[in-house]
């Protein structure tokens, strides 16, 4: 019964996808787009002046930092068709200083990197492009809100939109939202749905798709506990994630030769 009221709203496939991934969970309406984007961008911004105040912030000068936004200024053209929301997002992109591996995009298109995913790794610009567009991925196919909706009581869901105002104790509930953002742990659907729907975006941007194996590959190598929880914990490499990879790498090679014109 929870969600048979909102099938009509799943969000299609692009037309022009070469990747082949379903509908986005129907959980996801249960609660307002906006208001999650609202109260992910309250996290986002307390953490950009927590990283700030202690000098782990970059500045907009650093090398690195110029680096990852010009990989998004590339693969921002490519978000809309996944997600007609995010023409309307305020995109950022910063760079934190820390040695744990981890990125992440949040609902909204607020992106942040550890210098340690790019340090440890020795990530290639097409290296970090993939996880850049696995990450914008889990944003754009709203993956966040639907595992959200998913661990909420369903009261407590209908009535977020007001309680994310601030009446009462709702200032509580945003940020306890906004908290989870930071936490949570995707499904293996999740995560593939993320790896094709990224693939293809950094194809479209220009990068080569064969990086997303070489990516996982040095994922691998590296293990969950080189720079404690983070990225390796809630995005497991294996051979079944790169076997995936290369099979779907085919399929957007010619997106990614057009691109580079």
């Amino acid at each position: 019964m929870l969600g048979a009221g909102i099938v009509a709203a799943t969000a299609a496939v692009p037309a022009l996808a070469q990747v082949e991934v379903g509908p986005s969970s129907n959980f996801r309406k249960l609660i307002p787009a906006e208001d999650l984007e609202n109260a992910a961008s309250q996290e986002y911004a307390k953490m950009i002046a927590e990283a700030k105040a202690k000098g782990a912030l970059a500045p907009a000068g650093y090398p690195q930092l110029q680096r990852l936004r010009n990989i998004a200024s590339k693969l921002i053209p490519q978000a809309a068709q996944w997600n007609d929301r995010a023409r309307q997002w305020n995109w950022q992109v910063n760079l934190l200083g820390s040695k744990e591996l981890n990125a992440f995009c949040m609902p909204g298109g607020k992106i942040a990197f550890y210098t340690g995913i790019l340090d440890q790794l020795k990530l290639t610009d097409d290296e970090a492009a993939m996880i850049m567009g696995h990450e914008m991925a889990h944003a754009l196919r709203e993956h966040a809100r639907a595992r959200i909706a998913k661990s909420q009581g369903t009261g407590t869901l209908l009535s977020l939109g007001a309680q994310l105002l601030g009446l009462g104790q709702m200032g509580d509930l945003a940020a306890n939202v906004g908290t989870q953002l930071l936490t949570l742990r995707f499904s293996r659907e999740d995560e593939t749905d993320a790896d094709l729907v990224g693939l293809e975006l950094a194809a479209r941007g220009g990068y080569n798709p064969q990086a997303a194996v070489s990516l996982w590959e040095k994922m691998g190598q590296a293990g969950g506990g080189a720079g404690g929880p983070g990225f390796l914990s809630t995005h497991p490499s294996g051979p079944d994630r790169i076997r995936q990879l290369q099979a779907n790498v085919p399929k957007v090679q010619g997106l990614y030769q057009r691109a580079r014109g």
